[in-house]
């Protein structure tokens, strides 16, 4: 399996503040794009939210995808409807609208520029347990996927190829156009249970 594959060390991770607390970018597409120019295609972060009541930064054209990884979260998008989240659920609204946040927590953000789609999930290993991941493209162009895990160590083996994953650090891959269907696997490799977050980016033709 021909692929682009990408391990990220916490210490590559870039962390600012926002006004409802601070924010890590773990990885942003293409290299080189800039949050602050908004001038990329996608971009994966975590942020913490220690401002009991916050505004969001608007982000006319992007999807974003929030889920909690632990806290609570209510998002109210004004005009639209109010969410409550608690760990491992998630929302998806557009960054136009103007949304507020209540309550303090750790979440993980997916945001994509137009022509881009993708969703996040979590993914729950048990202690030794392998699992497998399809990698689909679908009709669409190119699709990467992200793992983050929460806790534990994580081998993930990719054709042929194994990588270990500690605590937080970020796992990218993306097979190359054509290749059709591929897997990788997914095996705990510490004590007690683990959980994963899996992004998956699709590019539209």
């Amino acid at each position: 399996m021909d692929t682009n594959t990408c391990v990220v060390k916490r210490s590559a991770y870039r962390t600012n503040e926002w006004s409802g607390g601070t924010t890590t970018e773990l990885f942003i597409y293409p290299p080189g794009s800039s949050y602050s120019e908004r001038n990329f295609k996608w971009r994966i972060s975590s942020a913490t939210v220690d401002a009991l009541e916050s505004t969001f930064t608007r982000l006319p054209g992007i999807t974003r995808h929030i889920m909690v990884i632990e806290g609570s979260l209510v998002l109210e998008h004004k005009g639209r409807y109010r969410k409550e989240l608690h760990p491992f659920e998630q929302d998806v609204f557009m960054g136009e609208w103007n949304t507020k946040s209540r309550g303090r927590a750790t979440d993980f953000n997916l945001m994509l520029a137009g022509g881009f789609s993708g969703r996040l999930e979590a993914c729950f290993i048990e202690e030794g347990q392998e699992i497998e991941l399809t990698l689909d493209a679908g009709c669409a162009s190119k699709v990467t996927n992200v793992l983050y895990p929460l806790n534990g160590s994580l081998e993930v083996s990719a054709g042929g190829q194994k990588f270990n994953l500690l605590e937080k650090e970020l796992f990218s891959i993306t097979p190359l156009p054509g290749e059709g269907k591929a897997a990788l696997k997914l095996t705990n490799k510490s004590g007690g249970r683990m959980a994963v977050i899996r992004a998956e980016i699709l590019e539209k033709p």
